[in-house]
């Protein structure tokens, strides 16, 4: 095994404590372990004034990281989840997920402390299709603004009032020891991987991949399984509305999962329920019953107005 490795992270708040969460678990768990992080600024992270839809969508958070991984210029990358695209490159692996927290979305707000009480026209921040469509569900009176940036640039967004509300995961505000600014757990579906920190390293690298195997949470790696299958299946090239949220309850690992359209005026939404060990079958079964009932001519749809 090496004696020295590199991580490589991006450089927002949110990213540098999950590395730094994965360093202090290697070096704990392999004293002498020399560790470096290699700071890298994405173009998801430079392009702030469009849409991710419209510049190339969530791979624009990995690319170059995945880069400095595929040039041996690190050893390993630290990704939030929901931040990886459904395909990696060929040459590369996310063998380990680390324990997940609490997946949900959360409402954040400065004057109201819940969506109920969000007064009508309210305008609430989030750059996310998947939270849009649902918020616009449940309450449809409210006024949906585009929200990019790090979760710091955020919320002083909604500190200057900018915004009324804005809706963040609930999994990056208390790894940031921020869980003060919630004021509601919200029931939304959330994004596949949500909640999750994966280690990402080259298929190659069999000597470097015990070193991270210590870490494995078995549970947390089926249900984020399961919901990547969802993303493969129906997300294709184009960003869309679609949820997909896997947890394991009575000894059962339950499966849901929703795609509609950009207006939301066509939205499906099924559930399954099975052994975890079939986290991979779950997936397909979703998959293929959101497609019998139509996400195939949602796809097409979207895929003709983008």
């Amino acid at each position: 095994m090496q004696s020295k490795i590199t991580i490589a992270t991006r450089t927002s708040l949110l990213a540098l404590a999950q590395a730094e969460l994965v360093k202090s678990l290697l070096q704990a768990q392999w004293p002498g372990l020399v560790i470096e992080l290699l700071k890298i600024k994405t173009s998801g992270d430079q392009i702030l004034d469009k849409p991710l839809r419209e510049v190339g969508g969530k791979g624009l958070f990995v690319k170059e990281i995945e880069e400095a991984l595929l040039a041996k210029k690190a050893d390993f990358a630290v990704h939030s989840m929901k931040d990886v695209p459904a395909h990696l490159p060929e040459e590369l692996e996310i063998p380990v997920l680390l324990k997940r927290e609490n997946p949900c979305d959360v409402l954040v707000s400065e004057k109201y402390d819940s969506l109920e009480a969000l007064p009508s026209k309210a305008k609430v921040g989030t750059a996310s299709l998947r939270r849009k469509i649902q918020l616009l569900k449940k309450r449809p009176d409210l006024e949906v603004l585009d929200l990019r940036g790090n979760v710091d640039t955020r919320l002083q967004k909604l500190q200057k009032g900018a915004y009324d509300a804005i809706i963040l995961a609930r999994a990056g505000l208390k790894r940031l020891k921020l869980l003060h600014f919630v004021k509601q757990n919200l029931p939304f579906i959330c994004a596949p991987g949500q909640g999750a920190i994966g280690i990402e390293c080259r298929k190659e690298d069999e000597e470097n991949k015990k070193l991270i195997f210590p870490f494995q949470d078995k549970i947390t790696f089926a249900c984020v399984l399961a919901e990547r299958i969802i993303l493969k299946r129906l997300e294709g090239a184009c960003e869309l509305p679609l949820g997909a949220e896997a947890r394991f309850e009575n000894d059962k690992l339950h499966l849901r999962a929703f795609v509609a359209n950009l207006s939301g005026a066509a939205y499906l939404e099924e559930e399954v329920a099975g052994d975890i060990i079939l986290a991979s079958d779950l997936g397909e079964k979703l998959s293929d019953l959101l497609l019998a009932q139509g996400a195939a001519e949602i796809l097409r749809s979207i895929s003709h107005s983008t």
